[in-house]
């Protein structure tokens, strides 16, 4: 039993030791910043800056292009033709307001549609209100 106790204490002492006192603590730290630029934490993590988009100022261009149409890096935006070229049933387009149901005629898809619409969300919203 000696020799196997001092085996043991002689492997710690020659294999274990010298392991145990150069190990590394396995704690988690924070990454260092580099050295330029520091970005400040937020609760998820670091904050992106906002980008700031260019605003077209030129009123020549406001007027005859379609500001922002050109997704590519290169070309340009789209030039805006005259009222003729563009289908009749463009002009008849309602823009204004949503129409109300009780002006819509039951016949068509689009009053049912909005029914529909409508007590989808009616149903949405009592359900929320349903206490479990």
């Amino acid at each position: 039993m000696s020799n196997l106790t001092a085996a043991l204490s002689l492997f710690r002492q020659r294999l274990m030791a010298p392991a145990l006192a150069t190990s590394a603590r396995c704690y988690a730290v924070k990454p260092a910043a580099p050295a330029g630029k520091k970005k400040k934490l937020g609760k998820l993590g670091p904050i992106m800056e906002k980008k700031v988009i260019p605003v077209e100022t030129d009123a020549n261009k406001l007027v005859n292009y379609v500001c922002g149409s050109n997704y590519l890096k290169t070309g340009e935006d789209v030039k805006i033709k005259p009222d003729s070229e563009y289908p009749d049933w463009l002009w008849t387009l309602n823009t204004e307001r949503i129409i109300p149901l009780d002006e819509l005629d039951p016949n068509t898809k689009q009053y049912w549609r909005r029914l529909r619409k409508m007590a989808l969300r009616r149903n949405n919203q009592l359900s929320k209100l349903k206490k479990f």
